[in-house]
């Protein structure tokens, strides 16, 4: 296997000898939208890097409702309290975006970090970025109007996504950000009006990046750079792959990983 075959940007970022011997751990899997890979209190079984999957992370309130504190793409893994000690999630995980993600057993996790420096620093660094999203998703959701919460939320699934359009219904997004479906519908109307999106019914299309841009408080300016510096920090270990954030991903077919 080499670091060609491989989309996800926190393991691109490992030196080439430490993802060799990672492969032997590593399956390549599909992973379909709306599937729970953990839910919160679980133990973990597994941990996933996604390549063109899109995971919400996702809290649970008393009265039921859901709410996302994270999005996971490329750029990370999904169930960084397997390595952190706990091996208990804090968050349930689920599929946002159906595709395909690397996977890992908890244990094998657990241990390859310990056996390896560079794949400590590397989960360290993006668990530092994944707390700062999480932070400023509960500072938005508390102090934020809805439509900012909404272009925040279209900017950050966008950012993981190769297109301009997002397969997604109005009461998800409402599930997502702890509101009714109706003020979502409210909010998508206003950015439809001002020509930022087009929606219908399961799909919404982005029109105007830098206008929903604009039109967002300021958390999403924050999520995004920390995670523009985390991959500004892999840079030079991943130029001459062209690994870059936000990246196009093509679909690739399903199979193991390679060890030879």
């Amino acid at each position: 296997m080499t670091l060609t075959t491989v989309q996800n940007l926190l393991l691109r970022a490992l030196p080439a000898a430490e993802l060799q011997r990672l492969a032997p751990r590593l399956e390549r899997v599909e992973l379909a939208r709306g599937a729970m890979l953990y839910e919160a209190g679980a133990t973990i079984g597994h941990v996933h890097f996604p390549e063109t999957a899109i995971v919400s992370l996702t809290t649970t309130l008393q009265d039921g409702a859901s709410v996302e504190v994270a999005v996971v793409g490329q750029e990370g893994i999904v169930g960084v309290c397997a390595y952190m000690g706990g091996g208990r999630s804090l968050s349930s995980a689920v599929v946002q975006t159906a595709g395909q993600a690397l996977r890992m057993t908890a244990a094998s996790i657990r241990d390859a970090s310990r056996e390896s420096a560079p794949l400590m620093q590397e989960l360290l660094r993006y668990t530092q970025v994944l707390f700062t999203h999480m932070a400023q998703t509960s500072a938005c959701s508390r102090h934020h109007a809805l439509d900012q919460q909404l272009c925040r939320w279209l900017l950050l699934h966008l950012d993981r996504l190769s297109g301009n359009e997002l397969l997604v219904t109005q009461e998800r997004i409402g599930h997502m950000l702890g509101v009714r479906r109706e003020s979502v519908t409210a909010g998508a109307l206003e950015l439809q009006r001002a020509g930022l999106i087009e929606y219908g019914r399961g799909r919404i299309c982005i029109l105007d990046r830098s206008g929903l841009e604009a039109r967002s408080c300021e958390c999403y300016a924050v999520v995004r750079g920390a995670y523009d510096r985390l991959q500004a920090g892999n840079a030079s270990a991943a130029a001459h792959l062209g690994a870059h954030w936000p990246s196009p991903r093509p679909h690739l077919p399903a199979r193991q990983l390679e060890t030879a």
